[in-house]
């Protein structure tokens, strides 16, 4: 099975670490339903939620009454609520919008991983499924902090606890903990005990109504189901992963279940296994006969194409990847760091994984340049060819064209309401209820240049208003370079430009003709206004004879030359 790699171009996964994300020590990692958010869990007690198209971190979830390590995280199928499990056999709900705690609640053995019932917006919402470290699952109400703890077990029509693999020095039992997940509409629960079988129990009677033996009888360490419900995955400790077809139909898989059972005339424990029979098919079967190594966090792609298994081994980030035939198609070698956990993005060919040092690495499919991607008419040669025009090929009007425009019908009227469902998500009723994204929080943010400039700007206020040396060096222009920068300055300002403009000595005809100007008597202007306005114009031109012989003056004791 592993002989041959599949050509990496025939599949769309990942193949490259392309980003990392860091902020404390992560643990474990969960998608929202439409991979826009990203929670990370980690070990002091909170909760991230990253933003996953800008990487940033768009809320972060903290109790101040939880500082263990987080032990998983769980979104809701709406995104707006999100249960956090921690090693101080804590379990919470949040609401991420608000990021407020709605439920808190303490049970008796520390949850290794909690998952929330998949009703969506209903009163089932409350109830979660938790996977203690020392004791069987069990369905918890949140709301009204009830727990019911599931069979483990089926023999002879009883339920019993499963039957311990060995003992410690001391003669007590050792308990080896028990997976189990809701299936897709969550009528069912699905138990992977620690003798090799999958039980199918109705949870809310908490009944066994189907057994299925797992070849082997080793020990189940993680049963998931892929998105769209149709197949299951076992984690074995025979260092095997298994993929099941599910028989039942997906929805009302309960009432499906029960006539199977109702239908057999056999005594009941050839019923649940003839159910079980009935309900689940081994489809293929995962593994590396090489190296033998043991499997973490195995999961589905979004679409349910791949199969993807982390290594166990210490020391080793390593990431299988298999499609559904059972080929091996790609081995992701990341740092000399265990991995810790992994998760696929819903839509996207990438994968997240979690590394023992608490950092995030995100693996992206290594794309290619392809320039005739951008031109949309443009077909690559392998080899050159003769090439032969159309006949209407340089036509203003082609006739392609022609037909085209014929075909358009401009009376249709064009629907721009009506929004198309995304394939992947079209079994979804909550699109319009449900969160994608998290809203910025602006807040006001005074960079240390900002406050210069204005502490800056108030100093030069201050020194206009009182006799500081600045206001001295404009008005007296004094010799020192210290007040010609005071000038130009103050020139700047007044003028509104940039620095102060100087100009040329006039020579002695102009200052002739410029005095013959003053001495001209001016013509008087009509109305009553004549003599004032007479008035101005001598103000005025002597105003501007003085700055210009003050500005001469200027020029001649700076050594300003013609």
């Amino acid at each position: 099975m592993n002989a041959t790699i599949i050509d990496p171009l025939q599949g769309d996964f990942p193949e490259v670490i392309e980003e990392y994300l860091e902020h404390g020590i992560m643990k474990c990692i969960a998608f929202n339903r439409r991979g826009t958010l990203l929670a990370a869990g980690c070990s002091d007690g909170s909760c991230v939620i990253w933003d996953f198209e800008t990487r940033g971190i768009a809320k972060e979830l903290r109790d101040k009454d939880c500082v263990a390590a987080i032990t998983s995280v769980c979104w809701s199928k709406s995104g707006r609520h999100i249960l956090i499990s921690a090693a101080d056999k804590s379990l919470n709900l949040w609401d991420v919008m608000k990021g407020d705690k709605i439920y808190r609640t303490t049970l008796q053995q520390t949850p290794l991983q909690a998952r929330l019932h998949p009703g969506g917006g209903s009163p089932e919402s409350t109830l979660c499924l938790v996977c203690p470290f020392s004791s069987a699952p069990m369905i918890v109400n949140l709301q009204t902090e009830t727990t019911t703890t599931l069979p483990i077990s089926f023999s002879g029509g009883t339920t019993t606890g499963a039957p311990p693999r060995n003992k410690f020095s001391d003669g007590s039992a050792h308990y080896t903990p028990t997976a189990a997940c809701f299936n897709k509409h969550g009528d069912l629960v699905y138990v992977g005990n620690s003798i090799g079988e999958i039980l199918i129990i109705d949870h809310n009677k908490n009944q066994v109504r189907g057994v299925v033996a797992v070849s082997g009888g080793a020990v189940i360490k993680n049963i998931v189901f892929s998105r769209d419900g149709r197949h299951l995955l076992i984690n074995s400790s025979d260092r095997t992963i298994r993929v099941y077809e599910n028989l039942l139909p997906l929805k009302d898989s309960l009432k499906s279940l029960n006539e199977m059972i109702f239908d057999n005339i056999l005594d009941e424990g050839e019923m649940v296994k003839s159910a079980g029979a009935k309900s689940l098919l081994l489809f293929r079967e995962f593994q590396d006969s090489i190296t033998r190594v043991h499997w973490k966090a195995p999961c589905f792609s979004g679409d349910g194409e791949w199969v993807v298994g982390g290594s166990a081994s210490k020391g080793e980030h390593k990431i299988y990847i298999w499609d559904r035939a059972g080929h091996l198609v790609k081995i992701l070698e990341g740092p000399k760091e265990a991995l810790m956990d992994l998760a696929w993005h819903p839509v996207h060919p990438m994968v997240v994984s979690v590394s023992l040092t608490g950092l995030v690495y995100i693996w992206a499919k290594d794309y290619t340049e392809n320039w005739s991607a951008f031109a949309p008419d443009f077909k690559e040669l392998e080899e050159n060819e003769e090439y032969v025009e159309r006949e209407d090929e340089f036509d203003l009007m082609p006739e392609t064209e022609k037909v085209k425009d014929l075909e358009m019908n401009e009376d249709d009227e064009v629907d721009i309401t009506t929004v198309e469902k995304d394939s992947a998500f079209s079994d979804s009723d909550l699109s319009q209820e449900e969160l994608r994204f998290l809203p910025a929080d602006p807040f006001p943010d005074v960079s240390e240049q900002q406050e210069k400039h204005t502490a800056s700007n108030s100093k030069l206020g201050d020194s206009k208003n009182s006799d500081s040396p600045l206001s001295e060096e404009t008005g007296a222009m004094n010799h020192d370079s210290s007040q010609i920068e005071g000038m130009e300055n103050s020139g700047g300002e007044d003028g509104g430009m940039t620095y102060l403009k100087r100009r040329r000595k006039p020579s002695e005809k102009v200052l002739e003709l410029q005095a013959q100007k003053v001495r001209k008597p001016l013509p008087k202007a009509k109305g009553g206004l004549g003599k004032s306005s007479k008035t101005k114009s001598r103000i005025g031109n002597g105003i501007g004879i003085e700055q210009e012989q003050d500005m001469n003056n200027f020029g001649d004791e700076f050594g300003i030359d013609d």
